[in-house]
């Protein structure tokens, strides 16, 4: 595996671990310092989610912060990563949030692993999580679009605060976060036979985000080919604006998002997400990216990463 793609998982793995963490450790918290008020909790809940967002987007997105399994498929949708480059994101994803359910089980005291008993299921809940999936990843490229992909990482995390409240399924928005959340049967769980029709509705946003993304900005694919390198006159775009720096976000996440012109992955993502995405090596192999962005030392392009929880 080449040293790039291998740092790049491996901030993929150790940010969605993290995200997990403090998804299913803050809802334990929460649990057992308010009892009996379920307002509370959620509330105790999302802004802990939405703060680590914005800290973990910020911190890797130099590297890679998609965080989220939708995010990354988007990007791999536009052309931005390769189909094997995907793969090894979203396997360190996965990863990463298992690892991070297993901690947070740890520290708080409990088994390492405990399957979830907490069934979410109905025709509601799961159009929330399309909804959720799919504002997501319009978050994520909208911003970076915008020309603030510095700021994706603000608006990833505000998304998801805000979405914990307003869509029936409490926002999960992420295929690693909702398979790490069925190993702990806590306030943050989800119960196996639940988690399968998350991540179909999940997958569903994640179509539809890719086709209005498609139909809000046109030159999305060429914006895609100049982030991954690719040099088409016909296709050719303005580089994205966005500052090559700890807080020039370009999925992810988002994503902890999404392959946007100049968008992060978380992330996810959008990842990505939501949101957040990981740096592609140039021809040459020099790149310099993360979630959120990725900017080619010779181009200065900057390409997303999506963030999502």
């Amino acid at each position: 595996m080449p040293a790039v793609l291998a740092r790049r998982a491996l901030a993929e793995f150790t940010g969605t671990a993290f995200l997990v963490a403090a998804v299913v450790g803050s809802g334990i918290a929460a649990t057992r310092l308010s009892p009996n008020e379920v307002g509370l909790e959620l509330l105790e809940n999302s802004v802990v989610t939405g703060a680590v967002l914005v800290a973990l987007i910020l911190t890797l997105q130099p590297v890679s912060a998609a965080f989220n399994p939708v995010v990354t498929l988007v990007e791999r949708a536009l052309d931005a990563v390769t189909t094997r480059q995907a793969g090894v994101l979203i396997v360190a994803q996965i990863g990463g949030g298992f690892a991070g359910a297993v901690v947070a089980n740890l520290m708080f005291g409990l088994p390492a692993v405990t399957i979830s008993a907490h069934h979410r299921a109905g025709a509601g809940i799961w159009l929330g999580e399309v909804v959720a999936t799919l504002g997501l990843l319009v978050v994520i490229f909208g911003t970076v679009r915008s020309g603030r992909a510095d700021r994706v990482a603000y608006a990833v995390g505000l998304y998801i605060l805000a979405a914990y409240w307003f869509t029936s399924s409490t926002s999960f928005a992420n295929p690693a976060v909702t398979i790490a959340r069925m190993f702990s049967d806590t306030f943050a769980g989800i119960a196996p036979g639940s988690a399968v029709m998350f991540v179909v509705m999940q997958l569903a946003g994640g179509v539809l985000g890719y086709a209005l993304i498609r139909l809000l900005y046109p030159n999305a694919a060429a914006v895609a080919a100049r982030m991954a390198g690719r040099s088409d006159p016909a296709r050719s775009v303005p580089a994205v604006p966005g500052a090559a720096g700890p807080g020039a976000a370009g999925p992810g996440a988002a994503g902890p998002g999404a392959a946007v012109p100049g968008a992060a992955g978380p992330g996810a993502a959008g990842s990505g997400a939501a949101g957040p995405v990981a740096g592609i090596p140039a021809s040459d192999g020099s790149v310099t990216g993360g979630p959120g962005m990725t900017v080619r030392d010779e181009a200065d392009v900057v390409r997303t990463d999506v963030h999502s929880r």
